[in-house]
């Protein structure tokens, strides 16, 4: 029960961390500048573009831990989180509580590290984000939505 218990705790901390993402993003949005027309120097555009950059960066980040949480959440639903997706086992209440959208045990992370694969922060994979996006608009179907052998 104690177990139950932490994990319904680590999905109220979740839907927090969701919606002060989503937030945050937001807010990045609505301020981020509009692009100069020629007004100042070169300094003042290579600033600007400099400060354009970090802000995107820091918007990749959020957008990829927003997503991290929404799977966990969506892992929840299925009853599924807080076991690893590699090998099966329960992932320690320390582990999730420390990197509560983690979906791998301890020892698999450190054997995907060791062998240079990383999971969470590996290069981006355009057409999965893709098909992750059409899965969450209605309207769209790919083939691997349908469960053609059940």
């Amino acid at each position: 029960m104690a177990r139950k218990d932490a994990l319904l705790r680590l999905h109220e901390r979740l839907i927090a961390k969701r919606e002060t993402l989503r937030q945050k993003l937001a807010e990045d949005l609505d301020i981020a500048p509009a692009p100069e027309n020629g007004t100042g120097d070169v300094g003042d555009a290579a600033n600007d573009g400099a400060q354009c950059e970090l802000n995107s960066q820091l918007a990749a980040l959020e957008s990829r831990e927003l997503t991290q949480i929404e799977r966990a959440i969506a892992l929840i639903r299925k009853g599924r989180y807080g076991k690893c997706e590699l090998c099966n086992s329960a992932i320690p209440i320390t582990r999730l509580n420390a990197l509560p959208f983690t979906p791998v045990c301890i020892d698999c992370q450190r054997t995907q590290e060791e062998m240079g694969v990383d999971g969470l922060d590996g290069e981006a994979d355009w057409a999965s984000a893709y098909e992750h996006e059409g899965r969450l608009n209605d309207r769209e179907l790919t083939l691997r939505d349908i469960d053609l052998e059940g």
